[in-house]
């Protein structure tokens, strides 16, 4: 089964700058033989480049040329003049890139209404080829952020594109949201905009908060600059350091917060490329945790973010692990779950653990956390044998919980800021396309999604028989 990235806009391009490089990384720590195999394919295709650019894919026997399955789009050229400068350039070429000079100067509309017109056909033809060479596609990533032009709006465009191409195949979305402090002043503008499609075209939504990046990559260099805990912390692991396959010439500010959501990505596909005696796909994950099609907004958390545990895992190591994913320092996004109300919970499991250790841990950890009554055995577990480079073992939590309303609340007060006080909407109304019931149209599909999540966490700790899900539902 093949997943197919698309990167969108500068945010976008840059994680998955840090994804292929780690993945290639990750590949080759288990390939020592360099043959191309299953694992390669459902990210990689090998291409015979002895007969021109153009060569024959080949599907058993030596690595030749790995191209990666993927679109990079962006209206600024920058970021991906720098991926095709860097290590990573003989991994794509120019029949997977869609980009322009002048960028999106920070408008969604310039990004889905102008751009989005423009580049349609362009797009379609590159996401048809690119879809042709894999045999059995299984699902769209959109790696994206919120805040910005490009990302947000061209973004979502890609979005709405795929379902009309590929209606049958899962989109999957990674969002990065602005913090309150952003630079962008406009950002809250385009990031309700971009939930109106979000909330209409995504089959599932992982949510990421620059802010929550941020407080981690602060404390993993507290530990190693304390000496306290500096022995805990490997210095060249995969997701504390940003170093992977190439050699990187100075490391960018952003650079560890992109590499924790590479790490993210690492993780929920890490079934779909290795081996494992419970694998997870995709697909299942939609299929199990969104019980209602607008709710299906995920909440990650990753571990081992700040420690590295011994090789030879004592239980006590390893159900620590667990609770950590549990806790809120390791969720990415500023929210608890554990206070919050569980609709279904995901964990995908890395490395040498067995079925038993997760069940125990289950069982310990369920009374602590707060189910709807009508899913209480709402688990679902993934273990693949291969752990990250550097680690034994580690895990990501994927929950459905309620905890991301105040994430919705909080961008829906910013926006309403400024949109009472009709600031900058003028940058917005002179784009063809653009009216005013836009925002009108957003800023309700937002309160509607609050509003179904305020009905949810008012059923917490009431009768067993939950009257709002048909209600929901219908």
């Amino acid at each position: 089964a093949v997943s197919l990235p698309f990167a969108v806009g500068q945010c976008g391009n840059q994680v998955g700058c840090r994804f292929w490089d780690l993945a290639l990384r990750e590949h080759a720590a288990v390939n020592k033989k360099g043959i191309y195999d299953e694992a390669l394919s459902s990210f990689f295709r090998n291409v015979d480049t002895r007969s021109g650019d153009n060569g024959p894919d080949i599907y058993k026997g030596k690595i030749c040329s790995l191209k990666a399955r993927a679109l990079l789009i962006d209206m600024e050229e920058g970021v991906v003049n720098e991926i095709l400068q860097g290590p990573l350039r003989d991994v794509f070429d120019s029949k997977q890139l869609v980009t322009d000079v002048s960028g999106s100067g920070n408008n969604w509309a310039v990004g889905h209404k102008i751009y989005g017109c423009q580049y349609r056909e362009n797009i379609v033809e590159k996401l048809r080829k690119t879809a042709e060479h894999c045999d059995c596609l299984q699902c769209f990533f959109i790696i994206h952020s919120m805040g910005g032009g490009t990302g947000s709006g061209l973004g979502t465009f890609v979005l709405n594109l795929l379902e009309e191409e590929f209606p049958e195949v899962y989109r999957f979305v990674t969002s990065v949201y602005p913090s309150g402090e952003d630079d962008v002043i406009t950002s809250p503008y385009n990031s309700v905009l971009a939930m109106k499609e979000l909330n209409e075209h995504a089959d599932c939504v992982l949510p990421i908060e620059n802010e929550s990046l941020f407080e981690i990559v602060n404390k993993i260099h507290q530990m190693i600059n304390s000496g306290k805990l500096g022995s805990t912390v490997k210095q060249n692991s995969l997701v504390t350091s940003s170093t992977g396959s190439g050699k990187t010439l100075q490391e960018k500010p952003f650079d560890a917060m992109n590499n924790i959501v590479a790490n993210l990505l690492l993780n929920l596909t890490s079934s779909a490329r290795f081996e494992g005696s419970l694998n997870m796909d995709l697909n299942e994950i939609s299929m199990n945790l969104v019980p209602f099609p607008r709710l299906h907004y995920l909440v990650s958390s990753l571990t081992p973010l700040y420690t590295l545990a011994d090789v030879n895992v004592p239980s006590r190591r390893l159900d620590q692990m667990f609770s950590d994913a549990f806790s809120r320092d390791h969720q990415l996004i500023q929210a608890d779950p554990k206070h919050s109300l569980y609709l279904a919970c995901a964990l995908l499991v890395r490395g040498n653990v067995q079925i038993s250790d997760l069940r125990r841990n289950i069982e310990r950890l369920k009374p602590s956390l707060h189910f709807v009554s009508w899913n209480q055995e709402g688990w679902k577990t993934g273990l693949c044998s291969v752990p990250p480079v550097g680690h034994s073992h580690s895990l990501l939590a994927l929950a459905n919980n309620t905890c991301v309303k105040p994430t919705f609340i909080e961008l829906k007060d910013r926006f309403m800021k400024l949109y009472k006080k009709k600031a900058h909407l003028h940058h917005y109304l002179q784009i063809d396309g653009m009216e005013q019931s836009c925002f009108s149209e957003a800023i309700s599909s937002l309160s509607d999604l609050i509003e179904e999540y305020n009905e949810l966490d008012a059923t917490k700790g009431g009768p067993r028989i939950d009257p709002s899900r048909l209600k929901i539902a219908v």
